[in-house]
């Protein structure tokens, strides 16, 4: 079988995935025009499924979506993947674990990301999804595997899936597509409370011993049995 017929019959489903979750940016309101984007890594194959670039979020389909290995370069698709695909690609070249990869210019945590302000585990949220404060990670111009550096660079020494490149944006990662965008979610969330809070003062951060139990209460504990 070509690789053309195999990613048309296998990966039909990845890509049918990949393309509707671009509709949660837009639900949550995380994107503006044709910014951000979603990728996911293709299991048992060195590649992925990512966004093109300039492509409205309208217009987004299984059909459109690019596939490419994960150093970058199209294997299937009649369309140029995002300008983020290197930075994508990095991550998972560099971070097996990882399934998913989130970009988004959501509001308020690009404003922490431009202030290259970290934000502070003041939240039971913040611990319970990111496992402490949320990293800033170094600036980096797009178009090369730079960002992606970044991303690694700052996650390895984190349990958080987001980071906030610096002057950029967030960048969420997960066991999959949908945590990734979960994360991005969440991110965006707690990034505006925080700011509502410091604007009325200074939110006292959580114990790094409160953090850790409710970090591994809500990994462990929380939810359904295989659905996190």
């Amino acid at each position: 079988m070509s690789l053309a017929a195999e990613i048309t019959d296998t990966f039909e489903e990845l890509r049918d995935t990949v393309a509707r979750l671009h509709s949660e940016l837009t639900r949550y309101e995380l994107v503006i025009w044709t910014a951000g984007n979603v990728s996911a890594r293709v299991p048992g194959h060195d590649l992925m499924v990512i966004k093109p670039s300039g492509v409205s979020y309208d217009a987004l389909t299984a059909d459109t979506m690019v596939v490419t290995d994960l150093y970058g370069e199209v294997v299937y698709g009649d369309l140029a993947p995002s300008s983020d695909t290197a930075a994508h690609a990095y991550v998972y070249r560099h971070m097996p674990e990882v399934g998913g990869v989130v970009h988004t210019h959501s509001t308020y945590a690009t404003a922490w990301a431009a202030r290259g302000e970290s934000i502070p585990c003041v939240l039971t949220m913040i611990a319970d999804e990111f496992g402490g404060e949320i990293p800033v990670g170094p600036f980096a111009l797009i178009g090369d595997d730079s960002i992606g550096r970044g991303i690694v660079e700052t996650l390895r020494s984190s349990r958080s899936p987001a980071v906030l490149m610096r002057n950029h944006g967030p960048f969420t990662v997960g066991r999959t597509a949908r945590d990734a965008v979960k994360a991005a979610v969440m991110v965006e969330d707690v990034a505006r409370t925080v700011h509502i809070a410091s604007a009325l003062g200074k939110p006292e951060p959580l114990s790094e011993q409160d953090v850790d139990r409710l970090y591994a209460r809500y990994q462990d504990v929380y939810g359904q049995q295989g659905e996190k």
